[in-house]
């Protein structure tokens, strides 16, 4: 079994570029799947077969053509795999993920209680 990453673009996005820089870095035809949706404004999903020593090479294409979030799936087949095997995945790791929360601030009180209403 190898590893797959996944990466995440905007529909905007030119992935005939991407395709040609994978390419370029080494990648077969055959070691990629472009899979673009039906909505015009969904993001696609590109997944790539690597070993471990490919890992970063298809990062590097990834980031250079704005991937949005890359997942490593570990121990998978491209060709065992489908576009919504791949999406059920990055579902359970997005819903797993800790996301931050935006700042809390607390407001503490300076000079104590007293009978006095102030305004």
């Amino acid at each position: 079994m190898s590893n797959i990453l996944a990466g995440l673009f905007e529909h905007h996005s030119d992935y005939k570029k991407l395709e040609a820089d994978l390419e370029s870095s080494g990648f077969q035809n055959s070691d990629y799947i472009v899979y673009l949706n039906d909505g015009n404004h969904s993001p696609y999903i590109v997944s790539v077969a690597v070993k471990d020593h490919e890992i970063d090479s298809a990062r590097n294409v990834f980031s250079q053509n704005t991937v949005l979030k890359t997942y490593l799936l570990e121990n998978m087949d491209l060709e065992k795999t489908n576009y919504t095997e791949i999406k059920n995945y990055i579902n359970v790791r997005n819903k797993a993920e800790i996301h931050n929360s935006p700042d809390v601030r607390i407001k503490g009180s300076t000079s104590g209680m007293d009978s006095e209403v102030k305004f």
